[in-house]
């Protein structure tokens, strides 16, 4: 008897897990012609979108020094407003992968859709799942390491420049030996971070923050925008050197509002016209 009921068991959890969901896929969620995709990524399409996105909160520019600034009330952030705390929402539901804890969250709701204080929401960064959201639309499909952490995609496009890590869209470059393109990143450490530099990477997580460069047509600076800089999508414009690479922090300084930790080398032939 003991020996059919244990028969009988083992044919239960071998039928249960016959039946068991497959494991959801990481862009299941993503809109068919970003999933398949329809078009391959361009340089072109990511600047695009980022440029959508940014005329979407109303084209602001923010060209103050990092941190002056002065931040808006908290009933007046950008982030919060009616129809953009949902955009938001879409970075977080489209920039990281099905299934991540982070995806629920909006510009002003957590997981479980309750309104956290304006005061929090250093805890709901956003502008990673910004990038990764741009990413992901413009055609990135399996290529690009979607994160709500900048230093996801930055380790692993270290890893790309050394040989560590294969078949990714980005890879990592000298900020004092590479021009920027459009559809490239650029990319800064914050807080304990802030003066990590290339050679220090990979460095695991750590706070940093990319943006996406959409012009390089102007001498002496370059155009970018980001996510979650003052709690919109905004532009910032940003020294280069007279050969279009980033001023840098050893000695070569044009400006020194910014300290550049690396630049991601979108893996994408054809720059933007």
């Amino acid at each position: 008897m003991a020996t059919l009921i244990r028969v009988l068991l083992l044919g239960a959890v071998t039928a249960i897990s016959a039946c068991a969901a497959p494991p959801i896929p990481p862009d299941a969620h993503a809109p068919p012609f970003a999933r398949v995709p329809y078009e391959p990524i361009s340089r072109a399409s990511v600047v695009a979108v980022a440029l959508r996105e940014w005329r979407l909160f109303g084209a602001p520019v923010d060209d103050d020094s990092p941190g002056t600034r002065p931040r808006p009330a908290p009933d007046q952030k950008p982030e919060r407003e009616e129809g953009l705390w949902q955009r938001v929402g879409e970075y977080w539901w489209l920039g990281t992968n099905a299934g991540s804890p982070e995806a629920a969250w909006t510009g002003e709701h957590d997981e479980h859709g309750v309104v956290f204080p304006a005061s929090v929401d250093g805890d709901y960064a956003w502008s990673a799942s910004f990038v990764s959201y741009v990413m992901r639309i413009a055609g990135a499909a399996g290529g690009f390491p979607y994160s709500a952490s900048h230093s996801t995609y930055i380790d692993i496009a270290k890893q790309m420049a050394t040989g560590a890590a294969s078949g990714w869209i980005v890879s990592a470059e000298r900020p004092e030996s590479y021009a920027p393109l459009p559809g490239d990143l650029i990319c800064l450490g914050r807080g304990r971070a802030r003066s990590f530099r290339y050679d220090d990477l990979p460095a695991g997580q750590f706070p940093g923050h990319c943006d996406i460069v959409v012009d390089t047509l102007v001498p002496g600076t370059i155009g970018v925008v980001g996510g979650n800089v003052d709690d919109a999508v905004t532009m910032k414009h940003v020294p280069v050197t007279p050969d279009g690479k980033l001023a840098s922090p050893d000695g070569t300084v044009l400006d020194q509002r910014y300290s550049w930790m690396v630049v991601l080398r979108l893996l994408v032939a054809a720059p933007v016209a």
